[in-house]
């Protein structure tokens, strides 16, 4: 006759003495003072072993260092901490290649080395999604992430060259495995920014991703550039191993603005 095990009722939470605290801390453990107190609880509840209940606390302590980890690497690499793939709001207006999207969130095309542009009118979350990439990269892959507005990338590079650092931040930039360039070609580009950006194509083609937003098309860059010879040059190499999704549809920050007729 085989008898059912009725799992305990889990009773009040114990408090953490002192000296616990104080070990914890020793250990550079502090954090796991927060869920100790319940963990300990849910494990005389469903009768954990001593094994058991130390793994499940192990697997907090190391998803909470994870966690801290990605915000941190998120941070410096000038990702906004909201802007996260599962928080575009894809409306029902919007129209692009689903397929081609869920490929891209699936970060093959880091793997390989490949690109990503996106494209598409003011509002429809193309820095979003570039961003939210950027999140899902650090996030799974461990890889070094830089998101970069164009016109304060190319800002930096001018600088750089007044104290003559320029190649050093080359080098930085080409070396990073993702770089998100937003709002690409939005103003023209003189004649070092177009030098600055064939260099960093050429130096990233088929070595590392990059990730690029604009509202124009790539046929259109070539009109917002000084040297068209240089231009058409990394263009080509840019969008040769890119994959290209398109967005189309309303402005997201018209959707959502206040009724004025109510």
């Amino acid at each position: 006759m085989t008898t059912t095990r009725t799992p305990r009722v889990a009773g009040p939470t114990e408090p953490i003495g002192a000296d616990m605290l104080a070990l914890l801390k020793a250990l550079k453990l502090g954090a796991l003072a927060d869920t100790l107190p319940e963990r300990a609880a849910l494990a005389r509840q469903h009768d954990l072993s001593h094994i058991g209940f130390l793994q499940a606390l192990l697997a907090d302590e190391v998803s909470r260092r994870q966690s801290r980890s990605a915000t941190l690497r998120a941070t410096k690499a000038g990702l906004d901490q909201s802007m996260r793939i599962e928080g575009w709001n894809a409306a029902p207006d919007l129209r692009y290649d689903r397929t081609l999207l869920s490929d891209l969130t699936s970060l093959r095309f880091v793997d390989a080395g490949q690109s990503a542009i996106i494209l598409g009118p003011v509002g429809v979350g193309k820095t979003h999604l570039a961003t939210g990439l950027g999140h899902m990269v650090i996030g799974r892959h461990r890889n070094t992430v830089l998101f970069a507005r164009a016109d304060k990338l190319f800002t930096r590079l001018r600088a750089a060259r007044l104290d003559n650092t320029v190649d050093a931040e080359l080098r930085r930039l080409s070396s990073v495995d993702v770089l998100i360039i937003d709002d690409f070609a939005l103003r023209p580009l003189d004649a070092t920014e177009t030098n600055d950006f064939y260099e960093l194509v050429v130096e990233r083609h088929q070595a590392r991703s990059t990730i690029v937003t604009s509202n124009r098309e790539p046929s259109e860059w070539l009109t917002m550039t000084a040297d068209t010879l240089l231009a058409q040059s990394a263009i080509d190499r840019l969008t040769s191993n890119a994959h290209t999704l398109v967005i189309e549809g309303p402005s997201y920050r018209q959707r959502t603005r206040p009724d004025r007729s109510a």
